[in-house]
C-alpha cells in the first residue's frame, strides 16, 4: 500500500535536518519517530533525538557512532540519506509523513476492532470504549506506550525542574485552584490527579467547586462539568452571583438595580468568552463521560479541568447488583481517565450519616459513602466543613423539640435559640488524603448569599496571608 508511505519524502526530511540541524527543534515537536515507516529512518531521528538530549551536534559523524552503539547503524540508508537535497521549505513534507503515520494506526485500528468485537466478542460498549481510546491515542498522537527508560525520564524530571525555577520557584505546579493555602499543601490540581471532593449536604461541595472552576476561567482555562444533579442554567446563576456579588436569591427573581444590572452584563459576557461547557443529563455512566470527554478534548484541547457533580448518581454498566462494587468501577475509570487526558478530574461526593453521630463532626476518610475504592483511588481527598451548618441545624432541632415537650404544670416552654444566621461563615477545607503533599486544613470564609469562598484572614503559623477576603460589592452585614 504505497499510499501509507513516501520513503523518498522521509529521506529528505532527514537530509534537510542534517545539513540545517536549526530544523530539528521544530520538526521533533510535530513528527516523532515512529511516525517514520522505513525501520532505519526510526532509528536515525531516534538518534538525533539522543544528540539533542546530551547536546550533541546533529551531523554525520555523531548520529553513526550513536547508531553503531545501538548496533542498528544502516550504512546504505545513511548514504541514500545523505545523497538527497535538502528541502528549500520542510512544512509539507512534514505534514506528509505524519499524514502517512496516522493512515498506518487507523489502519492497524481495524484490527483492534476485529480482535475485541470478533475474536474476544467483547460487549458492545467495552469494545467500544476500548476503540475510543485507542482513536483518541490516535488523534493525540500518543500511542500506546511501553516502559519509558531511565534517560528518557530524567531528562523529563530535570526539564520540569526548570520550568518551575522558571515560574519563580513558585508553590503552584498544577492548576491553581485559587486559594493560597490550598495551594500550599497541594501545589495546585495536578495534571492526572483524581481529586474527590466530599461533604455532606448543604456544606457547599457544588459552590466550592464552581470557584476552582471560575478561577480556572479567569486563568484562561478550559473547563467541563458533567452536573447530573442541576441543570446548567442553576450553575450558570451561581458563578454568576460568586463573580459579581450579587446575592443568588436576587438573579433568581431578578430583583437587580441598574448597576447590578450592569455588573451581571459584563460578567455574563465575560463567561460567553470562555471555553466553558456543561453536560447536564442526569443519568450518564462511566462509558459516557470518557467517550464525551475524549471528543471534547480533541474539539478543544484548552480543557485542562474535569469535575463531575457527583459521583453517586453516576450509573454503571455492568449488571453488578452490589453498589459497592459499581461505584468502584466508577472511581477507576476516572482515575485511569485523568491520566489518560492528562488533566486533573475532580468528583464530587457525598458522605454517609455516620459523620453526624460524632461529638467532632469533621468528616474522615472512612465517612465516604458507598466505596473504600474512592479513597484508594484518588490522589487527593478534600472534605468541605462548615461548623455553623450544624449548630444551626442543632438549634433548630431544639426548638422542634421544646414544641412537644410539656414542663409539670402542663405548659410547654418554647426553647428560644441565641444563634444567629450568620451570612459569612467560617469554613474549613480539610485535605484527607494527598498522595503527593501533605494534609491539613485550609481556612476559608464562605458568604452564603452569593455562594462564594474567599480567602481567610487568619493568620498561619508560617505567615500572614496577604490576600484578604474580598467583599466589595456585597451586601453590608
Amino acid at each position: 500500500m504505497d499510499n501509507l508511505h513516501n520513503i523518498n519524502i522521509e529521506r529528505s526530511v532527514l537530509s534537510s535536518i542534517i545539513f540545517n540541524p536549526a530544523l530539528f527543534e521544530e520538526i521533533s515537536s510535530f513528527l516523532k519517530a515512529s511516525d517514520f515507516y522505513l525501520p532505519a529512518h526510526r532509528n536515525i531521528f531516534s538518534a538525533m533525538l539522543d544528540c539533542e538530549k546530551d547536546e550533541l551536534p546533529i551531523d554525520e559523524e555523531f548520529l553513526k557512532k550513536r547508531l553503531a552503539q545501538e548496533g542498528v547503524f544502516d550504512e546504505a540508508a545513511m548514504l541514500d540519506i545523505l545523497s538527497t537535497n535538502p528541502l528549500p521549505s520542510i512544512g509539507a513534507y512534514t505534514n506528509e509523513i505524519k499524514e502517512k503515520a496516522i493512515k498506518r494506526e487507523l489502519v492497524a485500528l481495524t484490527g483492534t476492532i476485529n480482535d475485541v468485537a470478533v475474536e474476544k466478542d467483547l460487549p458492545a460498549k467495552e469494545a467500544m470504549d476500548i476503540v475510543q481510546q485507542k482513536l483518541y491515542q490516535i488523534t493525540q498522537e500518543s500511542g500506546e506506550k511501553e516502559f519509558r527508560e531511565s534517560p528518557e525520564m530524567t531528562y523529563a524530571a530535570i526539564e520540569h525542574i526548570k520550568e518551575m525555577k522558571a515560574r519563580g520557584n513558585t508553590l503552584v505546579t498544577g492548576l491553581d485552584t485559587g486559594f493560597y493555602e490550598l495551594n500550599k499543601h497541594t501545589t495546585g490540581f495536578n495534571n492526572g490527579d483524581f481529586i474527590v471532593i466530599a461533604a455532606r449536604p448543604a456544606m457547599g461541595k457544588t459552590a466550592f467547586c464552581l470557584n476552582i472552576a471560575a478561577h480556572s476561567l479567569e486563568s484562561g482555562k478550559g473547563v467541563a462539568i458533567f452536573s447530573l444533579e442541576m441543570p446548567a442554567e442553576q450553575l450558570m446563576l451561581r458563578m454568576l452571583s460568586a463573580k459579581t456579588s450579587i446575592p443568588l436569591q436576587n438573579l433568581k427573581v431578578g430583583n437587580l438595580s441598574d448597576d447590578e444590572w450592569t455588573r451581571l452584563s459584563d460578567a455574563a459576557n465575560d463567561f460567553s468568552r470562555k471555553k466553558f461547557f456543561v453536560n447536564d443529563q442526569g443519568n450518564l455512566n462511566i462509558y459516557q463521560v470518557r467517550a464525551q470527554l475524549r471528543r471534547l478534548k480533541i474539539k478543544c484541547p484548552e480543557i485542562s479541568l474535569c469535575v463531575i457533580d457527583y459521583l453517586q448518581l453516576m450509573t454503571s454498566v455492568t449488571n453488578n447488583k452490589d453498589r459497592h462494587l459499581e461505584v468502584s468501577e466508577i472511581s477507576r475509570g476516572l482515575k485511569l481517565l485523568a491520566r489518560e487526558l492528562d488533566m486533573p478530574i475532580v468528583a464530587l461526593s457525598q458522605l454517609n450519616r455516620e459523620v453526624e453521630k460524632r461529638g467532632d463532626r469533621r468528616p474522615m476518610l472512612s465517612d465516604i459513602r458507598e466505596s473504600g475504592a474512592i479513597e484508594q483511588d484518588a490522589d487527593i481527598i478534600l472534605f468541605v466543613y462548615r461548623d455553623d451548618v450544624y449548630k444551626m441545624k442543632d438549634e433548630k432541632e431544639k426548638e422542634e423539640k421544646s414544641k412537644k415537650e410539656k414542663d409539670k404544670s402542663g405548659n410547654i416552654t418554647e426553647y428560644r435559640s441565641q444563634f444567629k444566621e450568620k451570612p459569612i461563615e467560617e469554613a474549613e477545607i480539610i485535605i484527607g488524603k494527598n498522595r503527593n503533599g501533605s494534609i491539613g486544613t485550609a481556612h476559608l470564609l464562605f458568604h452564603k448569599a452569593c455562594v462564594k469562598f474567599v480567602e481567610s484572614t487568619k493568620t498561619s503559623n508560617e505567615q500572614s496571608y496577604n490576600t484578604k477576603a474580598d467583599f466589595s460589592g456585597m451586601p453590608k452585614v
